[in-house]
């Protein structure tokens, strides 16, 4: 079942509501993310908790990395250029880190705050090849607007 990113959309906003968390907005996106779609495997977020360092955060899956350098893997490089990253296949993906060796696809936006700052990215992990399309992208790029206010 492929996510219904209209329905979704409604029902994160009106979960969301009011919450200006960034922890609790992220643990409530990737849970009603994780279960909309299954071709998500692993859903979740990595914080920006230092120059150049992202941190495991809210998620729903298996183990992830714990942490991310900006220089290392598909959340690293959405992180440093601040483009989303999709990536049909992770084994042609220059230094790509396998924290979950049935990963074959993934998708990775980053997360601004209203003030336009940084605060994490958006990883999505398919167990599946080419499992994410341009759609994709721009509707949970519209979702994390709507959450986060990037301005």
């Amino acid at each position: 079942m492929a996510a219904d990113y209209k329905t979704l959309a409604k029902t994160i906003a009106a979960l969301t509501e009011g919450e200006d968390d960034a922890v609790a907005l992220m643990a409530t996106l990737a849970c009603e993310l994780h279960h909309s779609d299954d071709r998500f495997d692993w859903t979740g977020f990595y914080r920006v908790v230092a120059p150049e360092l992202l941190k495991i955060g809210p998620y729903q899956g298996g183990h992830g990395c714990l942490q991310i350098p900006f220089s290392r893997g598909v959340c690293g490089a959405a992180a440093r250029s601040g483009e989303a990253q999709l990536v049909a296949d992770v084994d042609s993906f220059p230094g790509h880190i396998a924290c979950a060796s049935s990963t074959r696809s993934e998708l990775v936006l980053p997360v601004w705050n209203s003030a336009g700052q940084l605060i994490a990215v958006l990883d999505i992990d398919s167990d599946l090849p080419n499992a994410f399309t341009e759609e994709d992208q721009e509707q949970l790029s519209a979702i994390l607007q709507q959450v986060f206010g990037r301005p």
